[in-house]
């Protein structure tokens, strides 16, 4: 029997738990097991009066994570020994704060807010604090630029304080219920060590960082500016810790209590939580020069560069935030608000599946749908970074079919990626290797392949399926330490835990032509619809497509 160390990477995604069980020594999966959240649909707590909300109960994210974990162990082996997990690692959506009380209890467990939807999880996904979200912009440019700087010049009502503003302002009385408010990243790994009163638990640079206008160089926002923003707000700047953690920092050991739960041994270290795009950068190798893109229901867009590097502030980014991925490196994050959710809004419209609708869209060639759409159907995370836009499609005609559709769609989220792609090296952050995650990216050629010609670079696939979770392994490795079977820094535990597949998207030099001409009319549609100010005389777009498209018509019957 192999007696090889392993650790466990935790990965809380939108609408389910992850677990891994994999070896440290050579990134060997063991043992994968998904298990959905059971409230809501899909997880998700909505309310049809307000279609900005989306709230999860934190329940659910224990007996999930707790229902995951007991099958991944169970499927890892036959026996499994359970002294063989050496370390830990957590991971979860953000920005998604829980309202605590002083014990750092979710609100949500008390009996006095049974069903409250103030009182649960505030997913990354909602968008209710948009006017606080404004307000903070406002009132940073005038008192806090240098706030606004170091988080790509917008504060996102997806946020840590748009969204405890916005709770102030709708439910006082669960804001004033709650003795402080952590992220879910920072909770978890806090409830597993025991450490989750407010006064012990360790918040992770991740969550701060890039959502709570948190930075080295000044802490937390200070009081003034938070008074300036509604004076009720100070209270909770008290509850903040000075010091901030790393993944590489251990936030405690398995609890006696949670061990038993989980049927592990207690005392396993627990890295400190990070978002789960940040560490899907670790789980696909992530170093300079290298994007990746973690596609899924959103997409998450890293990049790492030295601290020694004089980086820029790059408009439109959500954050350059020190060793928020990796010791040792800034951390660069962008992503859109919707990609994964724009295909499966689409198929549940239509009632078809997304194999069949792909296979058909596959058939045809770049711009002879003659459609061009705007992927905003919830928001602008970047460059925009303006949950206020919405969805668009031109070109509809009456013969306009359902694959044309969902093929013009998979466009736009692509249009959406190059446009990110091309701020990271407008500012000078070269792209020199791109690297795919994601169920989408391993189930889904069409979508890789008009990514590759769109964005006119070729694409490679992280190796694991699970690469969120194979990156929280990876921490858990990491704070394990060499005496334990696990490494001393992320390094050499990347190095060894991650690759790549054999298969490469490369682009093709004549549809990526075509795409030039779309992406050109593309960015018109972006900045007159979504840059304040600018003018654009759009009265020839309609008929620049249609000229496209009768052009590309014409090649296919020459052929």
């Amino acid at each position: 029997m192999h007696d090889s160390p392993c650790t466990l990477g935790i990965d809380f995604g939108t609408n389910s738990v992850r677990v891994l069980v994999v070896e440290t020594a050579t990134g060997r999966e063991l043992a994968t097991a998904v298990v959905g959240y059971a409230s809501g649909t899909e997880g998700i707590l909505v309310d049809p009066a307000r279609p900005d909300l989306a709230r999860q109960h934190p329940q659910d994210y224990l007996d999930s994570m707790t229902r995951a974990v007991r099958e991944a162990v169970r499927s890892a082996g036959d026996p499994f020994d359970v002294r063989r997990i050496v370390g830990i690692g957590v991971d979860t959506t953000g920005s998604t704060p829980i309202p605590v009380d002083a014990d750092g209890v979710p609100l949500a467990m008390d009996p006095r807010f049974e069903g409250r939807l103030e009182a649960m999880a505030w997913l990354w996904k909602d968008h209710t604090g948009h006017e606080e979200a404004a307000r903070i912009t406002e009132v940073a440019g005038r008192m806090r630029p240098h706030y606004l700087a170091k988080c790509g010049g917008t504060y996102s009502s997806e946020w840590f304080w748009s969204k405890i503003w916005h709770c102030l302002r709708a439910a006082p009385d669960v804001f004033d219920a709650a003795t402080t408010w952590i992220e879910h990243a920072d909770w978890i790994p806090a409830v597993l060590t025991g450490t989750d009163h407010p006064s012990a638990l360790k918040r992770g640079v991740c969550a701060a960082g890039h959502k709570a206008l948190y930075h080295a160089s000044w802490g937390w926002p200070d009081e003034e500016f938070l008074a300036a923003l509604d004076p009720r707000l100070v209270r909770m700047r008290a509850t903040l810790p000075e010091r901030i953690h790393t993944v590489a920092d251990a936030a405690g050991g398995l609890s006696p209590h949670w061990a038993t739960v989980l049927g592990l041994c207690p005392g396993i270290p627990v890295a400190v939580g990070a978002f789960d795009a940040h560490l899907g950068g670790v789980g696909s190798g992530i170093r300079e020069g290298t994007l990746v893109k973690i596609i899924g229901t959103s997409t998450c867009d890293m990049m790492v560069a030295p601290l020694g590097r004089d980086l820029p502030d790059i408009p439109g980014l959500c954050g350059i935030v020190p060793e928020s991925v990796l010791p040792g490196s800034f951390g660069l994050e962008a992503g859109q608000s919707a990609v994964g959710d724009i295909f499966n809004w689409l198929v549940r419209f239509v009632g078809r599946g997304h194999e069949d609708l792909s296979a058909e869209a596959e058939r045809l060639l770049p711009g002879e749908s003659g459609l061009l759409a705007l992927d905003w159907l919830n928001g602008n995370r970047t460059v925009l970074v303006d949950q206020r836009l919405t969805g668009l499609v031109i070109g509809l005609h009456l013969q306009t079919t359902p694959a044309e559709l969902y093929r013009a769609l998979v466009e736009a989220t692509a249009f959406g990626a190059r446009v990110i792609m091309e701020r990271f090296e407008e500012y000078g952050v070269p792209v020199d290797r791109i690297v795919n995650c994601g169920g989408i990216s391993a189930r889904n050629r069409l979508v890789m392949q008009i990514y590759a010609d769109v964005m006119n670079r070729p694409l490679r696939i992280a190796r694991s399926a699970q690469t969120c979770a194979l990156g929280a392994a990876i921490a858990g490795a990491v704070v394990a330490g060499r005496e334990r079977g696990g490494y001393d820094g992320f390094a050499e535990a990347t190095d060894r835990m991650t690759g790549v597949l054999d298969v490469v998207f490369d682009p093709d030099p004549e549809a990526a032509a075509v795409y030039d001409r779309l992406f050109a009319v593309y960015r018109r549609l972006h900045d007159a619809f979504g840059v304040a100010g600018r003018r654009d005389d759009l009265a020839d777009v309609m008929k620049t497509l249609l000229d496209l498209r009768d052009e590309v018509r014409r090649t296919r019957i020459s052929a």
